[in-house]
């Protein structure tokens, strides 16, 4: 029997190295910063688990669009597993993270399921932020996800309805007060939508009511609004809202949401504003899932909850962790990198230019953020927008509005969501019409109930001030309600 042939040194060793395992990569978020991320994972030689508590990448910018009855929520979400089905390396867990454990490289999913980890990419985003006021969330829902968005679209259409009841039956309404808090971008693009929506699209609608004198009100406690914009842009936001007919009050500080009235701090005092709809634009806050990195994390977050990373977008000590987008806070030149989906993206595509640097033995690469501009909608014709990229402007009015249509249509996911969006926008513009003006679930709001019981209160007690008239018995009395 003859001897087996021994083999030479390099085939053994790249036997070896083949059979070694991949590095595995655990991914959780499934934004822009987390679909990037596993797109620039695609063809390294490493095992992707990327894990989300919904199924669905959610396009955010237009989430407000779906919140006032413009979009429907399948023309701004894809499926991730859709997203992704090419590539063969991932795999899409829809569960949630629980418990991260930095020093045994594994986490902890809601499931009960564990996974290791070699490198583990943090791409959780953020959340409402109501500065200690939690209480105030049923009052008055922000817009970060479908959910939220739907909830806002069933507040402000069934406003409509129950005015045109009250009318019908009463001869009376409790005022159409929209007020939202915060002037940033979702506060901007939410308040000139309302306007919208009730002088443009619901004008022919109603037979007892008249939806264009609903008042919008856009509070907010700074001295400008979109203030993170150049101050020229910012004003030539207010005077498009103004333009609208949105009622913009800086230096208002809400200090009280509840049922139906928002209390607010202005430079005369206290002020109560009835508000049939309460919206919140006013502040954000880091996910939660940072906090769990323990004590490497926990020590180094800012006081919005964000991770601090260097510029290789790690935490201090752990090389094997990426935090991207709205989770991370990364300064560069001095300033905050901030939380939107233009750097999210970015970061999310250097994770892979980073990962494959470690493969191939090389020192990794410095992450810097390259600004194209920003860009907000006001309303039907009119956005500002701030372009770096590729050239430097500032434009406001019908050429910003356009440019952010083709943006947005662009990088929308999909080639059909591009199609029915563009669809969609060209019908509601030389139409005044929206297809998506669907309310469901409970139909009772917040407050409105007490409105009716203080407008009958107080009509009652104006009635009783009010002397008798007199009447001429010969003369047949009319049963004729008179709208007010």
């Amino acid at each position: 029997m003859s001897e087996p042939t021994p083999q030479p040194q390099s085939q053994q060793t790249t036997a070896t190295q083949e059979q070694a395992p991949r590095p595995r990569v655990v991914l959780v978020g499934g934004g822009f910063a987390g679909i990037n991320a596993a797109k620039s994972l695609a063809h390294l030689p490493v095992d992707v688990t990327l894990v989300d508590r919904c199924n669905h990448h959610t396009f955010q910018p237009l989430l407000y669009q779906v919140a006032l009855a413009v979009l429907s929520p399948a023309d701004i979400a894809q499926p991730i597993r859709g997203i992704l089905r090419s590539q063969a390396n991932i795999q899409v867990l829809m569960d949630k993270v629980t418990a991260i454990d930095v020093q045994a490289r594994g986490l902890t999913l809601a499931s009960g399921a564990k996974l290791d980890y070699d490198y583990l990419i943090l791409a959780t985003g953020a959340t409402h932020s109501y500065f200690g006021h939690d209480d105030w969330a049923h009052f008055a829902p922000g817009l970060k996800s479908i959910e939220d968005a739907l909830e806002i679209r069933r507040r402000i259409l069934l406003v409509f309805e129950l005015a045109e009841r009250q009318m019908q039956e009463h001869g009376w309404h409790p005022p159409l007060n929209f007020v939202v808090i915060g002037g940033g971008p979702t506060g901007v693009e939410l308040a000139g939508a309302i306007i919208d929506i009730a002088r443009h699209f619901l004008r022919s609608d109603f037979r007892h009511i008249d939806p264009a004198k609903a008042r919008v009100l856009l509070l907010d406690g700074g001295p400008r609004v979109l203030a993170m914009y150049p101050p020229d842009l910012s004003a030539r936001a207010e005077a498009s809202l103004t333009h609208l007919g949105v009622e913009v009050h800086t230096g208002t500080r809400v200090t009280e949401v509840g049922p139906g009235w928002v209390q607010a701090q202005t430079g005369s005092g206290q002020t109560r504003i009835d508000a049939a709809v309460t919206l919140w634009a006013a502040g954000v806050q880091a996910s939660p899932l940072g906090k769990l990195l323990g004590g490497a994390g926990g020590e180094h977050l800012d006081h919005r909850g964000c991770v601090i990373v260097n510029d290789r977008l790690n935490p201090p000590g752990l090389p094997e962790v990426f935090i991207l987008g709205d989770l991370a806070h990364l300064e560069q030149d001095g300033r905050t990198v901030p939380g939107v989906a233009q750097p999210a993206m970015q970061m999310g595509d250097f994770v892979g230019r980073a990962v494959a640097a470690d493969l191939a033995g090389q020192p990794r690469p410095a992450f810097r953020y390259f600004d194209k501009g920003d860009m907000a909608t006001i309303g039907r014709r009119a956005a500002v927008a701030r372009i770096q990229w590729p050239f430097r402007a500032h434009w406001s009015g019908l050429p910003a509005w356009i440019t952010w249509l083709t943006v947005h249509i662009f990088f929308l996911i999909g080639f059909r969501n591009r199609v029915s969006v563009f669809a969609q926008w060209i019908w509601s513009y030389f139409t005044f019409t929206r297809s998506a003006r669907l309310i469901t679930g409970d139909q009772t709001l917040p407050g409105w109930t007490q409105q009716i019981q203080a407008g009958t209160q107080s009509r009652s007690e104006e009635n009783a001030m009010q002397p008798a008239a007199e009447t001429d018995p010969d003369e047949p009395v009319s049963t004729r309600t008179e709208p007010q």
